[in-house]
């Protein structure tokens, strides 16, 4: 095989979470650009038909899929659905996640267990329903964040503790299913990448970021979405148990 073939997911079935928007639409369109069919699943369905035009623009085969996260029975579904199309699920994507800028001392319990149930819970319950039914030599990519690793001057507790939280479960995941079961387990951190979520921020808090960040810029998103295709590819094939880091040297200064 060489060294590009190495990169090649031709044929195989990878399924992203948060496809709606986002990110999660730039890792289904890098990975259909793979070779990849690709299963599109998120809460918000009614804006998965412009993610699945793009995978078949690509020619590759797209499958939407409602899936709510927080909902294991959800996940289980989705899973199950793609197993009914594809007959196989090669790599997980668990990009589904949302954040708070909230004080500690005014969030409330609600809030704080809402977003740990989605980005904590919820990728807990695809690779559970995803890793039921992967051959070895699959692949699981969680997202966490440099919030799980650093600070960044906003208040976002439940956040960087739900992120903080999956660079734990990749770890663990790694360890149960590599020597048994031949599936790899590995965690992206992003830094700053055009999203709903910077989308939010405050006007002027990127710009107030960007001394810390050694490249001087923000992510593009196909970057992104490059490394985890190296991940879930032969590429990254001695890969598991690890978290990338990709901040554009944030988390260096």
């Amino acid at each position: 095989m060489s060294v590009l073939d190495m990169f090649s997911l031709t044929d195989k079935v990878v399924v992203v979470t948060g496809a709606s928007s986002g990110l999660g639409v730039s890792f289904a369109t890098a990975f259909a650009e793979a070779g990849a069919d690709v299963v599109l699943a998120a809460r918000r369905t009614d804006r998965l038909a412009e993610t699945a035009a793009k995978v078949e623009a690509l020619g590759r085969t797209p499958l939407s899929v409602a899936t709510d996260v927080a909902d294991p029975d959800a996940c289980r579904r989705a899973i199950d659905s793609a197993m009914e199309t594809f007959g196989h699920v090669d790599v997980l994507i668990n990009n589904a996640g949302v954040g708070t800028a909230v004080p500690a001392t005014k969030e409330t319990p609600q809030q704080f267990r809402d977003v740990v149930d989605i980005n904590l819970n919820g990728s807990y319950w695809m690779a559970q329903a995803a890793g039921r039914v992967m051959q070895p030599g699959s692949a699981i990519i969680n997202i966490s964040s440099i919030l799980g690793i650093t600070t960044a001057g906003l208040p976002q507790a439940a956040y960087s503790a739900s992120k903080a939280a999956i660079i734990g479960l990749t770890r663990d995941l790694a360890q149960q299913w590599g020597t048994r079961r031949g599936i790899r387990v590995n965690a992206l951190a992003p830094g700053f990448f055009k999203s709903e979520m910077t989308d939010g921020y405050a006007p002027g808090y990127l710009d107030s970021q960007m001394p810390r960040l050694l490249l001087g810029r923000t992510g593009d998103p196909a970057e992104l979405a490059a490394t985890a295709v190296w991940l879930a590819s032969p590429a990254g094939g001695y890969m598991t148990g690890q978290t990338i880091v990709v901040d554009g040297g944030l988390t260096a200064t």
